[in-house]
C-alpha cells in the first residue's frame, strides 16, 4: 500500500518497499485533485488520500477517507480521481472509501492550512496546540483577515458541515472556520 504522509508527498509502504516511478506519479496525480468544497486545497493537502495500489497492468485502486461519513462530496472526489487517472492512461480505476482510522483535521498538511487561511478560512488548530484534547473548551480562532483572536461564533454550521461561521471583533469581517475534529 502506498500512502501519503503529512506533507502530502508519497511515502513507501510500511513493509519498506520503495515506490516505482509510476506509483509515485499516479499518487501525485490523484492527490492533486482539488477538493470539490474547498477547491483551494488538493485532496492530498486535505489529508483524505489514504493510498494507492497498482492491482495489475492498467488497474489501480485508490483509498480515500472522507472528512466525515456523510460527506456529500465523496462521490465527486471519486469521480474526479477516476477522471484524472483515466486521462493519464489508467483504464481501470477503483476508488474505495476507508473509514478506519477516521480522518481528523490533523491530517491537513501545513500547505493546506496555509491555503485555507490565505483564502479567508481559518484553519483548524493542530492537535498538539490543544494540550492533548481533541478540541479545547475555550477555542481561540485567529481571524484570517487581520490575525486577531477576538472572534465570535455566529453559527456552528456554515456553507458545509465541516465549517463554522465566525466574525472578528477587531476588523468586523465574517469568515469560515474549518472545525477541529
Amino acid at each position: 500500500m502506498v500512502t501519503p504522509g503529512p506533507s502530502a508527498a508519497p511515502t513507501p509502504p510500511a513493509s519498506g518497499t520503495t515506490l516505482t516511478p509510476l506509483e509515485e506519479e499516479l499518487l501525485r496525480l490523484a492527490g492533486s485533485v482539488p477538493d470539490p468544497e474547498l477547491p483551494m486545497v488538493s485532496l492530498a493537502e486535505l489529508g483524505v488520500m489514504r493510498g494507492l495500489r497498482l492491482l495489475g497492468p492498467g488497474r489501480v485502486e485508490v483509498e480515500l477517507t472522507p472528512t466525515y461519513t456523510g460527506c456529500p462530496a465523496l462521490e465527486s472526489m471519486a469521480t474526479d480521481i477516476e477522471r484524472v487517472l483515466h486521462d493519464h492512461g489508467v483504464p481501470e480505476v477503483a476508488v474505495r472509501t476507508v473509514l478506519s482510522p477516521p480522518w481528523t483535521t490533523d491530517a491537513i498538511s501545513a500547505e493546506g492550512r496555509r491555503k485555507l487561511a490565505e483564502s479567508g478560512i481559518a484553519p483548524p488548530a493542530p492537535r498538539d496546540a490543544t494540550a492533548g484534547s481533541p478540541v479545547p473548551v475555550a477555542l481561540a480562532v485567529r481571524c484570517p483577515h487581520c490575525g486577531s483572536t477576538e472572534t465570535e461564533l455566529l453559527s456552528r454550521f456554515s456553507s458545509t458541515a465541516c465549517k463554522a461561521l465566525r466574525r472578528c471583533a477587531a476588523c468586523g469581517e465574517p469568515f469560515d472556520h474549518f472545525k477541529e475534529l
